[in-house]
């Protein structure tokens, strides 16, 4: 009889991965013994209980240090023959053929640690933590063996900044989707432009501020020429994907089959099958018919909120990105996800630059500009980018966002004051000139009965006796 367990609580050297882990296989003639208990979540590591599953304190032997590659081992005191084999890309002792799943259990465990960082008091995440090891085990099996298929997601309405479908996949779809991203995600970054924005480390909203004001100051020989800014937006356009294209070009990077048969699996999963819909109808409705993804062709429109259709919408507008570097030669340009900006010394350039890809866009990637949106206009006049207004000499928070943070620090309940005036905090500091913004949040929340910090950055929670 073969029993096989994984140890997910090994210590590991500093630098490492969060968990350890070590598959044991042992081969018995013995009478079959009865499946060992699951301890359920594992400690952070160096934080051991007594009921953990295989833990090191406590052992009547010592450890088996595991090593890269192979290593076999034998325990006199047992009746059993034991076998620790570490669990990395090199081929077991037990197994006839190497396997064609590229990557190890170490592998679905760092995605489960990067999935979870900022997941882990949702219900899913606990849910599937409470028998961590064995919902690892068997999701690894899955794979494995070809047989994972995507769940049900819950679908549910935001009305900030504006009403859009938001759509969550299960917590244990999410680590796949990490393991995927870990996998794939260098060998496209190192193709994206400098300029493209969101969705990529070290490249968020401040990031893409700051890159277009420098490129203001250049092209504006620091304000003292003038220049005109085009502002582009694509209409609908997570929901106008067209899955195919998509296709086509992560195929052209991603040469492992069983990887890419991995992508197939995640992108043409309909999350609509099965979905558990967590809004009232009423809230529904406020979502336009051609802005919803129970509207669209099955082969159609990717769910906002996983992590792979924010990765996929940087692969799909990369095509973007290289045409107006590669074919326009707009020198100044710079996008975040479906927003984004040319800058030139003549307007009749960009009126030109607006008439092609208004006509390439359609017939290259099946999405069309949303001219509601389109703006050209000098760029002394303001240059509103991820919720900065570039201005001469200054950039500031948009006004609407200022208003907005003033009024919620107004009205939040006092529970949740603490962390809905410091998130605000975060965003107007971003600004160079947010100072005064600053200085009236911390006035509304002063009256509130709040202590702010010496230098406006934040604040602190009420004394329960306040």
């Amino acid at each position: 009889m073969t029993e096989r367990f994984f140890n997910l609580v090994v210590p590991l050297v500093q630098g490492e991965l969060p968990f350890t882990t070590a598959m044991r296989t042992t081969d018995t003639t013995e009478a079959a013994v009865p499946p060992r208990a699951w301890s359920g979540a594992v400690t952070q590591l160096g934080l051991f209980r007594p009921g953990d599953v295989d833990s090191t304190i406590g052992r009547s032997t010592p450890a088996t240090t595991t090593t890269p590659g192979p290593r076999t081992s034998a325990t006199a005191s047992r009746t059993t023959t034991t076998r620790a084999t570490s669990f990395g890309l090199f081929s077991s002792a037990d197994q006839a053929a190497p396997n064609p799943a590229d990557f190890s259990f170490f592998d679905l465990v760092r995605a489960h640690g990067d999935c979870s960082r900022t997941k882990r008091n949702k219900p899913s995440a606990l849910a599937f933590e409470c028998n961590l090891e064995r919902n690892l085990i068997h999701l690894f099996d899955e794979l494995q063996e070809g047989t994972y298929t995507p769940g049900p997601s819950i679908c549910f309405v935001i009305t900030r900044p504006k009403p859009r479908e938001v759509w969550a996949a299960q917590f244990r779809d999410r680590i796949v989707q990490h393991l995927l991203y870990n996998k794939i995600a260098d060998r496209f970054h190192t193709r994206f432009i400098a300029d493209s924005c969101a969705c990529i480390p070290g490249r968020g909203t401040l990031y893409g501020a700051e890159r277009l004001e420098a490129k203001i100051r250049s092209i504006t020989q620091n304000w003292s020429r003038p220049a005109f800014y085009l502002k582009l937006d694509l209409a609908n356009f997570f929901v106008s994907i067209n899955k195919h294209i998509l296709r086509e070009l992560l195929a052209r990077y991603i040469t492992e089959p069983w990887w890419m048969h991995l992508t197939d699996t995640l992108l043409f999963h309909d999350p609509r099958i099965g979905a558990k819909v967590h809004s009232s109808p009423a809230m529904l409705a406020k979502i336009p018919p051609h802005k919803s993804l129970f509207n669209q062709p099955a082969d159609q429109g990717l769910p906002i909120g996983n992590l792979l259709s924010q990765f996929a919408a940087n692969v799909y507008l990369n095509v973007l990105d290289q045409h107006c570097k590669q074919e326009l030669r707009a020198r100044y340009y710079i996008r975040y996800v479906d927003d984004f900006i040319l800058l030139h010394e003549d307007p009749h350039w960009l009126s030109a630059a607006h008439a092609h890809l208004a006509e390439w866009l359609p017939g290259r990637l099946a999405v069309r500009l949303n001219e509601s949106k389109t703006i050209l206009q000098p760029i002394p006049r303001g240059v509103d980018f991820v919720g900065q207004e570039i201005k001469p000499w200054r950039r500031t928070t948009r006004q609407h966002t200022r208003n907005v943070a003033l009024k919620r620090a107004t009205t939040a309940p006092l529970s949740e004051l603490f962390t809905t005036a410091n998130s605000y905090f975060g965003l107007l500091r971003q600004a160079s000139h947010g100072h005064q913004d600053c200085a009236q949040l911390a006035n509304i929340l002063r009256r509130r009965g709040h202590t702010i910090n010496g230098g406006i950055t934040k604040t602190y929670r009420r004394s329960k006796s306040a």
